[in-house]
């Protein structure tokens, strides 16, 4: 059997596509599975629980990158049994999951982004009060020579790109404490957009229906609450920031 027999026209498209390998060796012989990498991650972490939702084809390959199917009597010897899917589970959890270089940019891309919203939405310039735009942070990344690894939690990095960003531009995270208080016919779905924006420290409704409430959140989303506040009640609504 030929590779494409196999793959068809999307053996060329293997990269834009994300086609990942998980590869396992036993017996020394090699086992390869095809895979969707972000499936075949939700499969491993047991947010998803049925292999075939991970695998491009329910195949084991011996060199999938030629198409090459490996025997019965190499999976029977190595496995147990020459059930596909059974093989594809054991070749998931004992495995090693291989990136094609396009997943790892797109990983990188998207730490990348969460890095930036995560700094915009809960950071500000100390000089002045305000969040950095995001097209300032992207342009200070750029010239910081951030560089962002796509394997790890953007948690585990946010400390590192911190500390290189500040050589750049003033950053300090910071929390506000609002004071809100919204008439009775707003006040059911403004009080449900609060919560959204971050933590309420207190909520009150008075007897005519009135919401009083006391939100702590990132200082960095303040405007973006107010405009939402502000939408929600056509600008019958009194904020008062009560500390910084």
């Amino acid at each position: 059997m030929t590779s494409g027999d196999i793959f068809g026209r999307e053996k060329f498209d293997k990269e834009k596509t994300h086609y990942s390998l998980a590869r396992l060796k036993r017996d020394g012989e090699q086992f390869e599975i095809l895979i969707d990498a972000d499936k075949a991650a939700s499969y491993k972490t047991g947010t998803s629980k049925d292999v075939r939702d991970a695998l491009m084809y329910e195949k084991i390959f011996s060199d999938a990158k030629d198409g090459a199917l490996s025997g019965g009597v190499s999976l029977k010897r190595s496995f147990g049994t020459t059930d596909a899917l059974k093989v594809a589970e054991i070749i998931l959890t004992e495995g090693e999951i291989q990136l094609t270089s396009g997943y790892r940019d797109d990983l990188r891309e998207t730490r990348r982004r969460q890095l930036i919203d995560i700094i915009h939405r809960n950071a500000v310039d100390p000089k002045t009060g305000l969040p950095h735009p995001v097209k300032r942070l992207e342009n200070a990344f750029e010239e910081a020579g951030i560089k962002i690894d796509g394997s790890m939690r953007v948690e585990a990095q946010i400390g590192g790109v911190l500390k290189k960003l500040r050589a750049v531009i003033p950053v300090r995270f910071e929390t506000r404490k609002v004071q809100v208080v919204v008439p009775s016919k707003y006040a059911p779905k403004s009080y449900a957009a609060l919560k959204s924006f971050g933590r309420l420290n207190r909520s009150r409704w008075h007897s005519d229906g009135t919401l009083f409430a006391v939100l702590e959140m990132p200082a960095g989303i303040q405007q973006d609450m107010v405009e939402r506040l502000n939408k929600l009640t056509h600008g019958d609504v009194d904020i008062k920031i009560m500390e910084r």
